[in-house]
């Protein structure tokens, strides 16, 4: 049973995420995009003559600046994602900060697969023990990971992230 101040907490969280959200990608995108056109169009185009007679109209340069800025956004995006090493090392990053890669996420994970697992593991454990092919190096190793199957189940963390110590 979910107790009503943590109800509240989530709710409080959620909204809170969906606000960073909306408002870092979508909106605040948006007014930049409005405010670079508007202050490079009125503080720089209008005063200098020469560009003046390029622009003539804030909609000349708005058009032709969005069909510049578009594809060149979009080639620098794909560069970023496709061709740099710098996407790898954000995944990095956010897999180094991510509790669930130290932690089973609720859900079939925990309940389905992390059981089978243990259990799959006993298993072959016993087929193993009985034709006594294991090496006291390979029980213990059966051992550990019997061990940190059942912490991972109990919502329990194994490993070291780099960057902070999990509780």
């Amino acid at each position: 049973m979910v107790r009503r101040s943590s109800r509240f907490a989530t709710f409080t969280t959620r909204m809170w995420y969906y606000f960073r959200t909306g408002y870092g990608t979508y909106l605040t995108f948006f007014l930049g995009v409005l405010n670079t056109v508007t202050v490079v169009y009125y503080l720089l185009i209008k005063n200098v003559p020469a560009l003046e007679i390029l622009f003539p109209s804030f909609v000349t340069f708005t058009l032709i600046a969005v069909g510049i800025g578009l594809p060149l956004s979009v080639i620098t995006g794909w560069a970023h994602i496709k061709g740099t090493p710098a996407m790898a090392s954000e995944q990095d990053i956010m897999a180094e900060a991510s509790p669930y890669y130290y932690k089973l996420p609720p859900g079939y994970n925990r309940e389905v697969f992390a059981p089978l697992y243990l259990e799959l593991l006993k298993m072959v454990k016993m087929i193993v023990e009985r034709d006594k092919l294991l090496t006291d190096e390979e029980e213990a190793t059966i051992r550990e990971l019997e061990i940190k199957l059942k912490i991972l189940m109990d919502g329990g963390y194994v490993g070291k992230s780099r960057l902070r110590t999990l509780t």
